[in-house]
């Protein structure tokens, strides 16, 4: 097994696959709102213990969630949740799609991807403008255990951005129901429709089962 490159805390059980600080508060905060009694505190970022990001080289969202799941499981031992999302806009054939934290070329330049999609999108009418944000969430542990979940959110292009909460592509996404972006509502209407909770809060089940045996859960004694 590898060893993390920072002590890992003892009160540290899940490892969430980010180095992101905005998905570690999150999902915290999902996670607290669908298992009672939840400590925050058992999860950690991987930006925590100073690991290094994987290559994302996989074709899905599903596939990508895995790839950083299983290097964190490995590099710590401990339960490993990750997820990989991005924005799918219709007119583009579902791009930026797995491409969406580098859409413009540099991983996580939120300020580029941003504006680029803006500029693509230029003179798209309303009625073609349609996107939706896509979640896959997976559990692993270090004895093999996996299960994944997808989460989605429906909803539209604004044609310029607005709105200072959130991150990424939050400015200009209006979801289903709402004439405001998602970087206009406040974290606690975000995570009420948001991708990633429902994603998260189809695997919750599965999240508190496994932190009730162990990280050395295998595939043939877990079947939560």
């Amino acid at each position: 097994m590898a060893t993390a490159t920072a002590a890992l805390p003892e009160h540290a059980k899940i490892i969430l696959a980010t180095h992101n600080q905005h998905k570690v508060e999150e999902l915290k905060a999902i996670l607290s709102a669908v298992l009672p009694g939840f400590d925050t505190d058992c999860l950690i970022g991987a930006r925590e213990l100073n690991l290094p990001e994987p290559v994302e080289d996989g074709a899905t969202f599903t596939a990508n969630a895995l790839i950083k799941a299983r290097a964190i499981a490995q590099a710590t031992g401990k339960i490993a949740i990750a997820d990989d999302s991005g924005i799918c806009v219709d007119i583009m054939g579902g791009a930026p799609g797995i491409f969406s934290a580098r859409w413009s070329g540099t991983h996580g330049q939120d300020k580029a991807n941003l504006e680029l999609l803006v500029a693509q999108m230029q003179g798209i009418p309303a009625h073609l403008r349609t996107a939706s944000f896509v979640c896959a969430a997976v559990v692993v542990t270090p004895a093999g255990f996996e299960r994944s979940t997808l989460g989605k959110m429906e909803g539209r292009l604004a044609e310029a951005p607005s709105g200072t909460s959130g991150f990424g592509y939050d400015p200009i996404f209006i979801p289903e129901g709402y004439e405001v972006s998602a970087a206009e509502l406040t974290p606690e209407q975000k995570n009420a429709i948001s991708h990633r909770k429902q994603a998260f809060t189809a695997l919750a089940p599965v999240i508190a089962t496994l932190l009730e045996l162990g990280p050395q859960v295998t595939p043939q004694q877990a079947r939560p």
